[in-house]
């Protein structure tokens, strides 16, 4: 499931090269709940990320159509591409929660399974 997950990394699409191979990485290595509660966290910093980038894209393309008379005939292709690339951006934010969820789902799933057979721990044995 974490292959699978990792292979459709979202992150991939919007973002720097690194970033994506360290979520890749980390989303194929995960198999405690520790672990996805991790790759969920980092999923959720990069569509963070990517709303920060959205708004300035948001802004620049109010911007070209407030000011078209500014850029003259590639007013409309600017306005165009910023359009574009907030639709990318945000297509790319649904995708980085999705897999959020899924790995939050995952997580949970691991901590009722490890509930339920009655392991002990650490944090339950500092109780004791």
């Amino acid at each position: 499931m974490a292959g699978l997950l990792a292979s459709l990394s979202p992150f991939a699409v919007a973002s720097e090269p690194v970033e994506a191979a360290v979520i890749r990485i980390a989303a194929g290595g995960a198999t405690t709940r520790d672990d996805h509660e991790a790759v969920a966290k980092l999923y959720e910093d990069a569509a963070t990320e990517l709303q920060a980038k959205l708004a300035e894209k948001k802004e620049l393309s109010e911007h070209y159509e407030d000011k078209s008379y500014l850029y003259g005939r590639r007013a409309q292709d600017l306005q165009s591409h910023a359009n574009a690339l907030i639709r990318n951006y945000e297509k790319s934010i649904r995708k980085n929660l999705q897999a959020a969820a899924a790995h939050r789902q995952i997580a949970g799933r691991l901590q009722e399974n490890h509930v339920s057979t009655g392991a002990v721990t650490p944090d339950a044995m500092s109780g004791l």
